[in-house]
């Protein structure tokens, strides 16, 4: 996905900004060190417990140096997602799933559409988020926007082109088995499932022979 990330912008302003006034400009290893801390947080304290003080000891920083490059814990924690949206769609493997088989496409499909694809604390996040949704709904908003969709839509895309094929049948609800699929890891992981590496082909497999056009 070739979308520009949430924080990308107002950064790169701020950087310019810091150039023109003839500031120092800023540190990568510093912001890093900070995102990761606040990540770190985000997991163990959730969103309304943590601190931009703990942060800022997490990360061997002061506070000044934090609101040098955020205004608030709001900004640096979409800072913090946006991060994590972007390292994750780096790490799937370059491949065409439209030249794959299909239920090989299928599966694939299913496999990204796992919250812990990249990172193995995310149902806990997702958790914290969803316990945000009267007192910051904005966050969740954004993680909706550019982790949930962006994964869910892609298993109802591969479906529509496998349709588009004669591969699976013309009246498949594809809004619902992506959905579905998304909602397999969730259940897994609330039944205390702990081996879900498979997870992907378990759910393709028990789905496929009622979606799949029998090729005579």
């Amino acid at each position: 996905m070739a979308e520009k990330g949430v924080g990308t912008d107002s950064q790169e302003g701020a950087d310019a900004e810091a150039a023109a006034r003839g500031g120092r400009p800023r540190n990568p290893s510093l912001d890093d060190a900070i995102i990761q801390a606040t990540r770190r947080r985000l997991v163990v304290d959730g969103y309304s417990r943590m601190t931009l003080g703990d942060i800022a000891s997490d990360a061997g920083v002061t506070r000044p140096t934090l609101y040098r490059r955020w205004p608030g814990k709001f900004e640096l924690v979409v800072d913090a997602l946006d991060f994590g949206f972007r390292a994750q769609r780096a790490t799937y493997p370059n491949l065409e799933l439209a030249k794959l088989r299909p239920f090989e496409a299928f599966t694939e499909a299913i496999r990204r559409v796992d919250p812990c694809y990249f990172n193995p604390d995310a149902m806990i996040l997702m958790g914290n988020f969803m316990g945000e949704a009267f007192r910051t709904p904005e966050l969740l908003e954004i993680v909706r926007e550019h982790a949930v969709e962006p994964r869910v839509d892609l298993v109802e895309r591969v479906l529509d082109d496998l349709r588009s094929r004669g591969e699976v049948r013309e009246d498949i609800d594809t809004h619902t088995l992506a959905t579905i699929c998304f909602g397999s890891y969730y259940a897994a992981f609330l039944r205390g499932d702990s081996d879900r590496e498979d997870l992907a082909e378990k759910v393709a497999a028990t789905l496929w022979p009622g979606i799949a056009v029998v090729q005579t």
